[in-house]
């Protein structure tokens, strides 16, 4: 369906919920390194229960290590950030395109901000009383949307 593209993820229960996310929506789930937790360890798997051995998985060192290997034309990329002004709602979805999330604290880098400022969305906060929203939340609400929207 989708490729759910983690940058630099922390948090090994995100990363396993948020594969388990992609083997129930058929999405493959591609990691970009540097990783805040090994592959290997008992919370990934524990997130993803027994589903982790379905996940259609690819890693890469960076994030231009993914670009050389993908070849992603601009428009397949769909970058989230609660910095952007466009909502993840009028995103223009398709079949086999990029939905990427940077880091659980630090999120993308500015440059790709810069660089991709017309392909960022955000899922908007309805208060100041929370700085962010769960990772593997975001990603689960953006999967589906873009679901519904094909």
């Amino acid at each position: 369906m989708f490729n759910v593209v983690l940058v630099a993820p922390e948090i090994p229960g995100n990363t396993g919920s948020i594969g388990r996310t992609c083997v129930a929506t058929g999405c493959r789930l591609i990691l970009i390194r540097p990783y805040g937790f090994n592959l290997d360890e008992k919370s990934v798997r524990r997130a993803g229960l027994d589903y982790w051995k379905y996940v259609d998985l690819v890693e890469y060192d960076s994030f231009s290590a993914f670009l050389n290997a993908e070849k992603p034309k601009q428009e397949q990329l769909f970058f989230y950030s609660k910095y952007s002004s466009q909502n993840y709602y009028d995103a223009g979805y398709t079949k086999n395109c990029y939905l990427i999330f940077g880091s659980e604290t630090k999120g993308l880098e500015k440059s790709l901000f810069e660089k991709y400022e017309k392909r960022f969305f955000t899922v908007p906060m309805f208060t100041e009383k929370i700085r962010s929203l769960n990772l593997a939340n975001v990603v689960t609400a953006v999967v589906y949307e873009g679901i519904r929207k094909i």
